[in-house]
């Protein structure tokens, strides 16, 4: 098992990355009240199991449709009549059961119902492992923009199964993939370059292979994140690619294009918008570009969506201060930094003949 460890205070919380659900740490063990929020996808494979992980408490359930269209303020409101209903108190443990969806919306309800109980993540999906299950970002997405109401809640601890994997389609595990790729664009060249190296490897899924990168991706989001958890400054690295990613999304209609693949996207037009600033090499743009298509992932926004079709929710995006959009761009081959300068006018102009 590998273990990673979330530095927060008293609100620290282990990551364990194993080939099985690892077990639960004793005060989660020996709740009374669990219920797990799960889809119809996920929970006929697993939902058995990690009910067993509970061995004194009667495990209720609740299953909300699958995929990015339901994330929604009326499923948040769905889960939370479901837990009056049922008369769960404070002592509620929460338990996320699916991929970013899943433990998004559970991580929200787990920050309201009664001002605050705790929750588990159980990711299954790859993206969820690597990203959205690890650093307390819950949210649900609304109609003019994406994750726009929400709450910081750290989970009590998170399990990671690697096993689970096999399971996805292979889109799926591919979108999880730019998150990974994006932990290289940030900040390591080195783990690019092991990437690179180790393709084929990451997609026959060999356990080994998965369980370095995905601790490795949990280990840099941890360190980040302990050291700026409410993303004041460092912690907006994280969203290289999700400025452009978040529109495509918004733009498309939520679920059309998996958020994996929006980010990739998003991250080369960031990288495109760097080369015109003199800041990337047209040769790095064009090894971010290798690796994306070497995992079937998108390297440039639909077709038929214009710089102009970015824009309202470029301009509404969680980034946005003093009235300024801001973005993360590359300055200079796997190394990012926060831009506050960028606008309408050089926007238009980079991506006047479309995002390529």
């Amino acid at each position: 098992m590998h273990k990673v460890d979330v530095q927060l205070g008293d609100r620290s919380y282990l990551i364990c990355i194993d080939d099985k659900f690892s077990p639960l740490q004793p005060s989660l063990a020996a709740a009374r009240q669990v219920v797990i929020v799960s889809n119809p996808t996920v929970a006929p494979l697993y939902l058995q199991q990690v009910s067993q992980l509970f061995a004194q408490a009667e495990v209720k359930h609740f299953l909300l449709p699958d995929g990015e269209a339901y994330k929604t303020l009326q499923s948040f409101e769905q889960v939370l009549s479901f837990l009056l209903q049922q008369k769960m108190s404070r002592d509620l443990v929460l338990v996320a059961l699916g991929g970013g969806v899943i433990g998004d919306l559970t991580g929200f309800v787990a920050a309201c119902y009664q001002r605050g109980v705790s929750f588990v993540q159980l990711p299954t999906t790859l993206l969820s492992q690597v990203d959205s299950s690890v650093g307390g970002k819950t949210a649900v997405n609304h109609p003019l923009g994406k994750n726009m109401i929400g709450a910081f809640k750290q989970p009590t601890q998170v399990l990671i199964n690697t096993s689970v994997l096999k399971s996805l389609p292979p889109r799926e595990f591919a979108a999880g993939m730019a998150e990974v790729i994006k932990y290289a664009l940030i900040a390591d060249q080195a783990f690019f370059h092991w990437l690179m190296q180790h393709t084929d490897a990451i997609r026959a899924q060999q356990p080994d292979i998965l369980a370095t990168m995905i601790q490795y991706c949990c280990q840099m989001k941890a360190d980040i994140v302990s050291r700026d958890e409410t993303e004041q400054g460092e912690r907006a690295l994280l969203n290289l690619g999700h400025t452009f990613g978040h529109a495509i999304e918004a733009w498309l209609g939520y679920g059309v294009w998996l958020h994996g693949e929006a980010v990739a996207a998003g991250m080369v037009m960031a990288a495109q918008l760097a080369v015109a600033r003199g800041n990337l090499q047209p040769q790095d743009l064009q090894q971010i570009k290798t690796l994306l298509s070497a995992f079937d992932l998108p390297t440039a926004a639909p077709d038929t969506m214009t710089i102009a079709d970015f824009m309202p929710f470029m301009k509404t995006d969680k980034k946005v201060k003093d009235g300024k959009m801001r973005f993360i761009l590359p300055v200079a081959f796997c190394q990012t930094a926060i831009a506050d300068d960028v606008t309408e006018a050089e926007l238009y102009e980079v991506f006047a003949d479309g995002h390529r």
